[in-house]
């Protein structure tokens, strides 16, 4: 991401982020419960003011919130009624080289990314959609009962009917019976006419990193793993529809619970509220009691031989600024149809990924070359948002990426 004054933005963020300046001057003035939440409500999807881009505007909210956050308790920072999305918009700025603060340590707002006081469960899509479901159903029932809509007719309420209607109704009854055997009869001949054709056979899939579901992801949160010290557990939204299996809601967005081996590797602050390149279609593995639902995409060095695998240093995959979360990534040359979940047994992944890689440029890309399935192809394609952005890296070449 791009220091301040290289930042170019169009005339509908400069609207916005005027709109938040003035929002900021409100805050200097005086600030109440309830603009306060409405921004902490605002914050909730945006890593910055306006988005993703940063902008002047996060410094006013900085320099209007710092002091109300320095005194705030944990409890009004993180506790079920706190304001959580404005200590990390205050943390983010202050930590950030992006804004030019520069701030001594002293003069920052203490802020612990570890002392999250309350969570709020997650909602399980599936159970919210039957529960909406069975609410219409009562208040559609409701409602013909206030305007006096007409129920079936109960047994004792039969019995009153007069004979004659009860005639009519023997007699319908028998006619809808007969029509009922016809009918049988009838589909029963087409179908001995018809015998069923044999399914055709499923065509071949075609060997291709496309098959890889690759996606931008928005991290709504990132915690430490409560049972095992090399691993956080991330809160990432990454374009599902409402009911996908896995999934549950967390402020208002469609999520995924993630697991990641970074601890250690990549500080906690950074994992909050940014954008990276996620793997959505791996089958979901528990990973010390938690069930993670995709894989973060980062680089690190090729290790020599002999050398550990894992020792760092690691960078997330970082896609354009302005992708959004759920926008397809692929890579050019080699655009296609991802599958649902990849089978284990064909082992797609473990084919392609030692074709991911960096370039001296630090863009991702794909590496054909590499690959021995692919029969002797090569070239490097660059790994794209569908919007047409790169993916990069901050710092290494020729990294693996994984």
């Amino acid at each position: 991401m791009a220091a301040l004054d290289t930042q170019k933005y169009t005339s509908a963020e400069e609207a916005e982020i005027q709109s938040w300046l003035d929002k900021a001057a409100s805050l200097k003035a005086g600030p109440t419960d309830a603009l306060l939440d409405q921004l902490n409500a605002d914050l909730a999807t945006r890593t910055t003011a306006i988005g993703t881009k940063p902008s002047k505007a996060d410094v006013a909210l900085y320099e209007s919130l710092a002091p109300l956050v320095k005194s705030w308790t944990p409890e009004q920072r993180t506790g079920e009624k706190g304001r959580p999305n404005i200590v990390r918009l205050v943390d983010f700025v202050q930590n950030s080289p992006i804004f030019g603060l520069n701030l001594a340590d002293a003069d920052k707002v203490a802020v612990n990314p570890e002392e999250i006081l309350y969570v709020k469960p997650p909602v399980d899509a599936k159970a919210e959609k039957e529960r909406l479901k069975k609410e219409k159903a009562a208040a559609a029932a409701a409602s013909a009962a206030a305007s006096g809509t007409a129920t079936p007719a109960s047994g004792e309420d039969k019995k009153a009917l007069p004979d004659r209607t009860k005639k009519e109704d023997k007699a319908a009854e028998a006619k809808e019976a007969a029509a009922g055997e016809g009918a049988k009869k009838q589909k029963k001949e087409k179908k001995e006419r018809a015998p069923k054709q044999p399914a055709a056979p499923p065509a071949p899939t075609v060997l291709s990193p496309c098959l890889i579901d690759l996606r931008v992801g928005h991290i709504l949160k990132a915690i430490k793993h409560p049972e095992a010290d090399s691993l956080y557990v991330s809160t990432i939204a990454m374009g599902d529809a409402p009911g996908t299996d896995d999934t549950s809601e967390y402020e208002g967005q469609v999520v995924r619970t993630v697991c990641s081996g970074l601890n250690g590797l990549v500080p906690l602050e950074e994992m909050q509220g940014r954008k990276v390149v996620v793997v959505c279609n791996l089958k979901p593995v528990k990973m010390r009691g938690i069930k993670s639902c995709a894989m973060v995409l980062a680089a690190s060095p090729r290790p020599k031989e002999g050398e550990d695998d894992h020792k760092g240093p690691v960078e997330l995959v970082t896609p354009p600024a302005d992708a959004k979360a759920g926008e397809r990534v692929y890579f050019e040359g080699w655009e296609g149809q991802p599958e649902k979940v990849l089978n284990p047994k064909k082992k797609i992944w473990e084919t392609f990924q030692p074709g991911f890689t960096t370039t001296d440029d630090l863009e991702v890309a794909f590496d054909a070359g590499v690959v021995e399935a692919l029969e002797g192809k090569t070239g490097l394609g660059k790994l794209v948002t569908a919007s047409g952005g790169v993916c990069k890296v901050a710092s290494l070449k020729g990294a693996q990426v994984r």
